[in-house]
């Protein structure tokens, strides 16, 4: 009877029916590299500047109307795509080699990728590190680095 109910509750909890409503973002927010383009040849390290307009930027853990702080992905596919794409547009991304979080509010880093190609590309995050409803992402860059 224990194991039963124990199983209910494990399996109640990992619903995604009981996924916390994902937050709203301004229809006009943009999220864009400011200081580096596609196609870019760069020496590292390097320091990007992560720009956004039509939302504010807040820490982790903020529950503020039309905020939301900075997450780089590298060297993978766009949010919403690969392995495990679907997830992360309605989970909170993981924080990895390849999923880098500013959950303190920062506009930018500095990187010191290794020689050769590199795939960036910027995202939105809520309170919680979940893209908001209507993702704010940048566009894909490639970079090499010298």
């Amino acid at each position: 009877m224990k194991l039963a109910r124990i199983t209910a509750i494990v399996a109640l909890l990992a619903s995604p029916a009981l996924v916390e409503a994902q937050t709203h973002s301004n229809p006009d927010a943009q999220v864009y590299f400011a200081n580096v383009s596609d196609g870019d040849t760069i020496t590292s390290p390097f320091t990007v500047i992560f720009g956004l307009s039509g939302m504010g930027v807040a820490p982790a853990g903020t529950e503020a109307d039309m905020t939301g702080h900075h997450h780089l992905l590298i060297d993978r596919p766009p949010l919403g795509q690969g392995e495990d794409g679907a997830d992360e547009l309605i989970y909170a991304l993981p924080s990895d080699e390849h999923h880098r979080h500013f959950g303190g509010g920062q506009t930018e880093v500095t990187l010191d990728l290794p020689a050769g190609t590199h795939t960036l590309q910027l995202v939105l995050g809520d309170a919680s590190h979940v893209p908001h409803a209507e993702p704010v992402v940048s566009d894909v860059i490639t970079i090499t680095v010298d």
